[in-house]
């Protein structure tokens, strides 16, 4: 990132807008639409398949299946089918070609700092939201899975696979082809359908925020190596170490089960404290960085840079261009029908 990046064809760089040919608006209609297909037929692929794995393992374990039968019932559909499936149809969108830049750990620390108030805030908003719509009633089905899980098995799912392959998805196979039409555009495309394919409304809102902070580090370096980076850094934050944190202290004292007179005993025998020590070592870092992101937020917001596309779609066109095509609104009916349906399931 010590230069500005500029969208390059095969032909060389382009600093300025391309001369429009008559069929210009339904090409990047039609890619648009193409995009929203392939990822239609990812979703549809990976849950009819994961619905049959999820089916086959509680006919043969009963009810007691194992969290890492459970994450490769559902992991294994996705990554060794439903999207090799998929890039058979993102194929058929060209490439952009872009020159690729470092990021000094001075650009990648503020970012993934920035990536913090981001994820909490949008926790937050999927929460309440998530309440409000089921009376309290629902739960979040990836929270229970973690929790009940064993560190290392959540480490290489949701910590290590996870974010390669879904930053090598939807960063680098769906900005790499729609940057030529806008690189705000193609960065809240690639975040939307990031949320979306999570399919779980208490993911929605965080997933949309650091998919846009993804998307802009992968757009100014062009390198997947700094989104798949922080995406691992927030999943084993979530996945493995807050876990290990709440491992640490009395489940009562979360409860508030515990009664005064056994935490008054658990303080003056030293037993239990060790842990609720770390616990609130964790918390103030986390904290700290909460108001870190929230400062640098607001200091740097103006600093962040985008360039002219090749293609830029004018104002008036890019909502319908981008969203209004068969192929995507598809995929957002699909997606948000499964996130409702598993909301009140």
């Amino acid at each position: 990132m010590s230069e500005p990046q500029t969208p390059q064809t095969e032909q060389g760089t382009q600093t300025t807008l391309p001369q429009q040919s008559g069929n210009w608006w339904f090409v990047a209609y039609r890619r648009f639409s193409i995009v929203g297909v392939a990822l239609a037929i990812m979703v549809a692929f990976w849950i009819g398949l994961n619905m049959l794995a999820t089916g086959a393992l509680h006919q043969f374990a009963g009810n007691d299946v194992p969290t890492w039968a459970v994450l490769l019932a559902s992991s294994g559909p996705l990554y060794l089918v439903a999207m090799p499936l998929s890039m058979l149809v993102f194929t058929r969108v060209p490439a952009i070609s872009t020159r690729q830049f470092a990021m000094k750990p001075g650009e990648f620390i503020p970012l993934f700092i920035i990536c913090i108030p981001v994820m909490y805030l949008g926790n937050i908003i999927g929460m309440v939201l998530s309440a409000d719509i089921t009376d309290g009633q629902a739960t979040n089905r990836i929270n229970d899975l973690v929790l009940g899980g064993n560190e290392w098995v959540n480490a290489l799912f949701v910590g290590l696979l996870a974010p390669i392959c879904e930053e090598w998805l939807f960063r680098k196979q769906i900005i790499s082809r729609l940057r030529r039409y806008g690189e705000k555009t193609a960065i809240v495309f690639s975040a939307l359908a990031f949320a979306l394919f999570h399919m779980n409304l208490f993911q929605f809102f965080y997933a949309f925020g650091l998919g846009l902070i993804f998307g802009y580090v992968y757009t100014r370096t062009s390198r997947l190596r700094y989104s798949v980076l922080m995406h691992m850094l927030i999943n084993l934050n979530g996945s493995v170490l807050a876990p290990l944190m709440l491992k640490q202290i009395d489940p009562r004292i979360l409860s508030g089960t515990i009664s005064e007179a056994e935490i008054m005993s658990m303080v003056q025998g030293g037993s239990g404290m060790r842990g609720l020590s770390i616990m609130m070592l964790y918390g103030m870092v986390m904290m700290g960085l909460l108001i870190a992101g929230i400062v640098l937020l607001i200091v740097k917001r103006r600093n962040w840079e985008f360039y002219l596309a090749p293609e830029e779609l004018p104002t008036g066109l890019k909502v319908r261009t981008t969203y209004g095509n068969p192929g995507v609104v598809i995929y957002i009916l699909l997606t948000v029908g499964l996130t409702i349906w598993m909301l009140l399931a």
